[in-house]
């Protein structure tokens, strides 16, 4: 991840949702990065909150990420980067068709977070 496509990101969320929009961000040097900094200020519409530093489990990614760990990856052995990058992407799209599943690592999240 590097600012270019974290600015690439941001385009099309704002392409795609046309309302202003608060980001919560970890601290990923991409997403401190001047360029998307600067590009942050060209659209006030988009609002960028860090999370705290050391706290992932107020993260909701970081509960995905432990679900797909933990089920669909669990127990795999892959060959090759590629192979490994292809299974994970296909089990993170298909989380795309769980939205009660999405909204369980919202809610575990101790944030306080409204959902619909």
């Amino acid at each position: 991840m590097n600012a270019e496509r974290v600015i690439g990101f941001l385009g099309q969320l704002r392409a795609q949702i046309d309302a202003p929009m608060i980001l919560l961000w970890d601290r990923l040097n991409a997403h401190r990065a001047y360029r998307v900094h600067d590009y942050l200020a060209e659209h006030p519409q988009l609002t960028t909150e860090f999370f705290p530093p050391y706290a992932p489990e107020l993260n909701p990614i970081e509960y995905v990420w432990g679900y797909l760990k933990l089920n669909p990856l669990a127990n795999l052995a892959f060959f090759d980067l590629e192979q490994l990058t292809t299974t994970a992407r296909r089990h993170v799209r298909s989380l795309q068709r769980k939205p009660d599943l999405l909204r369980s690592f919202l809610r575990h999240s101790p944030l306080p977070l409204r959902l619909r």
